[in-house]
């Protein structure tokens, strides 16, 4: 077996694992990139962008529709699924045919295979042994292993990006983010949609009273929801048009073409033998430090959706402990701690629900002089001349000092305006601030005086 020393393996070429890449590249350290799919990551490819192209097309269509005998005379429209997918390749084509070359071009050199770690400062991939001082491990996630009878059936998120056509009838497992993002567009494209979630709410992370503003209008959509719902097995049926039976625990039945897996993800470690490389984990990710480092091996730091930080798995969350890795890699003394601060999140349903900061039971909790200031926007001139659509919001404000504690928004542009908070909370400025701030008008950041 052959044998090259670095100065740095990263495992993983996503947002996270290709920047720390980059600048131990640019600072003059050899450095090695291993990757056992196509160069660019979930993030670019299989994930967040391409993603938003499939949304993009469900709330045109969905505002078209709604502004039919308001804004335009004829709300006919229709998505002609092959074509979005034809577009959506327009943006992932790029990278996976260039992203590779950007990295050797830096003097990065590029290896494709699993990683497996051998000791504690070596991995093999594709049969080759590589050294390094120090090894990064940046690999994301994986959908998450259902345990059901009839698993190989269904269809997982990066599969569905490529289908250039879909059947009558799509069932989703789960109720989060890529359920509830792709169900918005299979509805708006007219396809009959079921989304079956084992717990009492969808989008479990999101205010339970928007999320239920948003469930029910995806009901009046036509998307069926069954909660606290148990599957059982899914099983082929031939004989049907929809060839796919899901039978659940209560006995009920969904038959369709396509059941998408929309039940969570878990770190993406299983195939790295972390146990031969010392490095310490969970079923939540690599145990790190606050330095993003190993608390098992000092050789190793982990970034992203694969280390057991606490913290969401978003993309903001691992560029910022990317930031930390490529400060602390090579550091005499590392000191850098990732400052994530109130990190907004967002799920692009249609039309998009935004929260940032606590909950209001976690806010609850902890002011006591808590003020709940929500309401229903559905009916706000800046919503209504979209065409109707469902909106609300709910501020968290601690009324001693009156500072905004939490946001959670549902309505067209939600994922524009939790930014404008996001930017009060982190630099400290209080409600009042806000409200004063002059804000250009109407637009839905003008809304946010109103929910003040």
């Amino acid at each position: 077996m052959s044998d090259e020393h670095f100065d740095v393996i990263v495992i993983g070429t996503g947002p996270s694992g290709g920047t720390i890449a980059s600048k131990a590249a640019e600072a003059g350290k050899s450095v090695a990139l291993v990757d056992s799919r196509t160069f660019g990551g979930n993030c670019a490819l299989r994930g967040c962008n391409p993603k938003k192209v499939y949304v993009n097309a469900g709330e045109l269509a969905d505002q078209v529709r709604r502004a039919r005998g308001k804004l335009i005379e004829d709300g006919q429209v229709r998505i002609d699924w092959s074509g979005l997918h034809d577009f959506k390749e327009e943006f992932t084509r790029p990278v996976a045919e260039g992203k590779e070359d950007a990295f050797r071009e830096k003097g990065i050199k590029t290896f494709h295979g699993v990683a497996k770690f051998v000791d504690q400062k070596a991995i093999e991939v594709a049969g080759q042994r590589l050294s390094a001082n120090r090894i990064v491990i940046a690999t994301g996630a994986r959908p998450s292993d259902l345990g059901i009878g009839g698993e190989s059936l269904v269809t997982i998120s990066d599969d569905f990006l490529q289908l250039k056509q879909l059947p009558h009838t799509v069932v989703f497992i789960g109720g989060g983010y890529i359920s509830m993002e792709f169900a918005g567009v299979v509805a708006a494209a007219g396809h009959s949609v079921h989304v079956i979630e084992r717990n009492e709410q969808i989008l479990s992370g999101f205010d339970p009273d928007l999320v239920q503003q948003l469930r029910k209008e995806y009901e009046s959509r036509g998307v069926k929801f069954y909660l606290n719902a148990t599957i059982e097995s899914i099983s082929k049926n031939d004989d049907a048009a929809d060839s796919l039976r899901v039978s659940m625990k209560d006995e009920s039945r969904i038959d369709a073409g396509l059941v998408v897996h929309g039940a969570g993800r878990v770190p993406n470690i299983g195939a790295l033998q972390l146990s031969q490389g010392n490095v310490a984990f969970s079923e939540n990710g690599i145990a790190v430090n606050e330095f993003m480092r190993s608390s098992s091996n000092p050789a190793v730091f982990a970034t992203g959706d694969c280390a057991d930080s606490g913290m969401p798995r978003l993309t903001p969350v691992a560029n910022e402990e990317s930031r930390a890795v490529s400060k602390n890699l090579f550091a005499a003394e590392m000191d850098y701690v990732p400052r994530y601060g109130d990190v907004p999140k967002v799920a692009f349903t249609i039309p998009s629900i935004a929260s940032i900061g606590l909950s209001e039971q976690e806010a609850r909790e902890k002011f006591s002089n808590l003020e709940v200031r929500s309401g229903d926007m559905s009916g706000w001139g800046s919503v209504r001349k979209t065409g109707s659509t469902v909106a609300g919001y709910k501020l968290l404000i601690d009324s001693q000092t009156d500072k905004i504690v939490g946001a959670h928004i549902l309505g067209p542009n939600a994922e524009e305006t939790i930014n404008l908070f996001a930017l009060a909370m982190r630099f400290g400025h209080t409600a009042t601030d806000m409200k004063s701030t002059l804000f250009a008008f109407p637009t839905s950041a003008a809304d946010v005086r109103s929910m003040l």
